[in-house]
């Protein structure tokens, strides 16, 4: 496609290559990793300020009561980033096993449109002869071990 068509989006070529679609995934995680160290920074700020921050009147947990929302609010945006990045490592390893099974389904067609040809099995030995390898022509039972083995 050309650069310049009004249709062309980047992202169009990086969703038909699984390792460009990888490496796009990681490089957003990346990001928004650093945005979670700085979102868990501001998470324990406030949580230390709301804390320390009393009303005069206040008993010992009154602040404390106060801060809980605040803090349950930023625990819940942490909790939905980790999974997001999770979900982003996911979809990495979903996209490359979807070309891999595309890869190993067109081989498996292939394979029963043309199946290999079976060659016959060698001929069983004489029935007076005698075999060393007892294999398949071997005691049927339990009670014909008897015979063979003593």
């Amino acid at each position: 496609m050309n650069s310049n068509d009004p249709n062309h989006s980047p992202l169009r070529d990086v969703a038909q290559n699984p390792e460009a679609t990888a490496r796009y995934l990681a490089d957003v995680q990346r990001v928004l990793l650093d945005i979670g160290k700085n979102l868990e920074t501001l998470a324990h700020e406030t949580r230390v300020h709301l804390r320390d921050t009393h009303v005069e009147g206040d008993r010992w947990f009154h602040a404390r009561l106060r801060a809980m929302p605040v803090e349950k609010a930023l625990g819940n945006v942490l909790k939905n980033l980790n999974n997001l990045t999770e979900g982003l490592e996911k979809s990495a390893y979903k996209r490359r096993a979807h070309d891999e099974a595309v890869v190993n389904t067109a081989k498996e067609r292939e394979r029963k449109k043309n199946p290999p040809t079976l060659q016959a099995a060698p001929n069983p030995p004489q029935q007076g002869a005698q075999s060393q390898n007892l294999g398949y022509g071997g005691p049927t039972s339990i009670y014909d071990m008897g015979r063979e083995s003593a």
